[in-house]
């Protein structure tokens, strides 16, 4: 069995999650510049067995999709094809940054941790992700 990897795709950055080989947990990983992320992906992915990316689909309240699914679906089509095997589904990621900052509080991070951006971008892959394993 194969791991599954989480986006939560950002203009700026990129927070990625991972579960275990036995899909029952999801952690965050890390934060990478969305420029270099199909690098990073191209060695992760060629170092670890991925079996499924899911990758957040941001959408308002109305349901409609935000500004950067534009720019997601671009991504999704390189993706694709520097990766035609892997599976990818879309996961909807509504309020995961509102979460992820809640969950900053709950755990109890000093206000100066909280302002740091990358970390609230991974943890919204990893909810993401939990979400995901969920409702599988």
């Amino acid at each position: 069995m194969g791991r599954i990897l989480a986006l939560d795709y950002g203009n700026k950055r990129t927070g990625i999650a991972i579960t275990d080989e036995l899909q029952l947990i999801a952690s965050g990983l890390t934060t990478v510049a969305t420029f270099e992320l199909m690098d990073f992906l191209k060695k992760y992915i060629a170092s670890e067995k991925v079996e499924l990316v899911l990758v957040g689909e941001p959408k308002q309240k109305d349901g409609t999709h935000s500004n950067i699914e534009e720019e997601i679906q671009k991504f999704l089509k390189k993706f694709s094809e520097v990766f035609p095997d892997l599976n990818v589904k879309r996961v909807d990621e509504r309020y995961t940054s509102k979460m992820a900052f809640q969950t900053m509080i709950d755990s109890g991070l000093k206000k100066k941790q909280r302002q740091n951006k990358a970390l609230v971008d991974e943890i919204s892959a990893t909810i993401i992700l939990q979400q995901f394993l969920y409702n599988k």
